[in-house]
């Protein structure tokens, strides 16, 4: 079976070695990754514009400086106007389609929006998400949007901050506004036309904010991939398997067809061939033991006794015609008429056979017939049966 086994294990080898390139390179594929910056070289195309209430009668402004490797804006809070309950200013991103136009986008393959955040002085800034629910929204009409949003902190040292978009919360004014059941929070980020950096009322105020953001990216999986890798690596194994099973089936059945062949003249159950025992002790003892081999107490003692022939002599005659010593030729001659019970068509079990050829412990027997036959008694009977 060997060169069968040599086949087999350059072809695992292979099979081994295109599995983990195909699920490497499925893996890598993935991994979901759009940098939002600089703004024109991402896959996500994008323009900045300043929001606050300065548009609504406030006071307050944003000012953009830069939208390069890094997003740089001021914001600077006036509270205390007349008619503007809750000052704000922040910067948007709107997102542009093929034609350069303002377009909705797909985020709903990402999980996680990441950046690093620098604010001079220290701020309390809110990240928001506008997106259009069909129950509610109107297209164009930003405010009818549910504008899911988080919080998040950043230093003039700087700091990551990655957010979950799985987990952003709908404000309660938006509920409140257009008459919603405030437990209804799903959402899906599916049209979306912005995203929003904002302040919140812990950001300083009356004088100018700096904030700069940069690695800006949105970060996800797509499943497909591992799944279609799966899909080809299980079936790619289960057909080696099949293919592994039935050589090695027809590769044993070969092998304990020769070995069975080569052992022709040791089977009991056929005439010995007495040309190379003229002698008639050697007759006298091959014949004892194919007729006496059954017995499970069946010893060197018992056949000198049974035969009259010396232990000595006894030994130089196996010896001398098959090169085996006594115990050698009596499992010998057990195992192979094991196996020719086991290749036939009863209904005997393998204890039973076991007895019947002279072993009175089974587990012994199934220890010798694999060393003899390179396979256990049930796995030389099934291949045998799947050979007729």
């Amino acid at each position: 079976m060997r060169p069968f086994h040599q086949r087999a294990a350059l072809a695992g080898a292979a099979l081994l070695a295109a599995s983990l390139a195909l699920g490497y390179a499925c893996v890598q594929r993935s991994h979901l990754r759009a940098a939002l910056l600089p703004a024109a070289a991402g896959e996500l195309r994008w323009h900045a514009r300043g929001n606050a209430d300065n548009t609504r009668g406030g006071a307050s402004s944003t000012t953009i400086h830069a939208a390069g490797e890094r997003l740089r804006f001021d914001l600077r809070v006036v509270p205390g106007v007349p008619g503007v309950p809750y000052p704000f200013a922040g910067t948007d991103l709107f997102f542009d389609g093929a034609d350069g136009k303002p377009a909705h986008v797909d985020l709903s393959r990402y999980a996680t929006l990441s950046f690093v955040a620098r604010c001079e002085p220290a701020n309390t800034l809110m990240l928001s998400i506008p997106t259009f629910d069909a129950k509610v929204s109107r297209r164009g009409d930003l405010l009818s949007y549910r504008t899911p949003a988080a919080f998040f902190s950043c230093t003039p040292q700087g700091n990551r901050v990655d957010v979950d978009l799985s987990r952003l919360e709908t404000p309660q004014w938006w509920f409140d506004l257009y008459k919603q059941n405030i437990a209804h929070q799903h959402y899906r980020l599916d049209q979306v036309p912005k995203i929003a950096f904002g302040s919140t009322f812990q950001s300083p105020v009356g004088n100018s904010a700096r904030v700069e953001i940069s690695e800006l990216a949105f970060i996800g999986r797509d499943d497909r991939y591992p799944l279609f890798a799966g899909g080809i690596l299980a079936t790619a194994w289960v057909l080696f398997s099949v293919w592994f099973f039935r050589g090695h089936t027809r590769a044993l059945i070969d092998e304990l067809r020769e070995k069975l062949r080569k052992d022709v003249a040791i089977v009991p159950y056929r005439a010995l061939p007495l040309e190379g025992h003229r002698d008639r002790e050697k007759a006298t003892l091959l014949d004892y033991l194919g007729a006496h081999y059954a017995q499970a107490d069946l010893s060197v003692d018992t056949v000198v006794a049974a035969t009259g022939i010396n232990r000595n002599k006894l030994n130089d005659i196996l010896k001398a015609e098959l090169g085996l010593t006594f115990s050698a030729y009596l499992n010998k001659l057990r195992l192979t008429e094991a196996a020719r019970l086991l290749a036939g068509q009863g209904g005997a079990t393998v204890a039973e056979i076991a007895y019947s050829v002279g072993y009175a412990n089974v587990s012994y027997f199934n220890k010798l017939f694999k060393e003899e036959h390179g396979c256990t008694p049930k796995a030389f009977r099934t291949a045998c049966r799947a050979a007729a």
